[in-house]
């Protein structure tokens, strides 16, 4: 699993699916985007080579995903005026394209 390649597939899911609904913060979301699969980087590639070779089922692999939820700092959106609970819709919504991409990858 060439995992430069998902990133790229990742940051280019993520920054459509955010940047379609939130058009005026594209730049600062593509940032907050960036940072998160940055910093989970060494983990989703440990996570879903794993995954490819069976030593993690999809149940846990979205388990350890979940995890990661603390790491979206999506601090535009919350400059911005956005709930608590809308800011965690999208962070889970962030999550499953992540987990989405990835098993659609393997």
């Amino acid at each position: 699993m060439d995992i430069d390649k998902l990133l790229k597939e990742l940051k280019q899911e993520l920054v459509k699916l955010l940047g379609d609904k939130y058009k005026e913060f594209k730049p600062e979301i593509q940032k907050d985007i960036n940072d998160f699969l940055e910093k989970s980087r060494e983990k989703l590639e440990r996570w879903s080579m794993l995954l490819a070779t069976a030593s993690l089922t999809e149940e846990e692999f979205s388990w350890l995903l979940k995890s990661q939820q603390d790491l979206i700092a999506l601090k535009t959106l919350q400059g911005a005026g956005l709930s608590k609970i809308r800011i965690n819709n999208i962070k889970n919504t962030i999550l499953q394209t992540v987990f989405k991409t990835v098993i659609m990858s393997l």
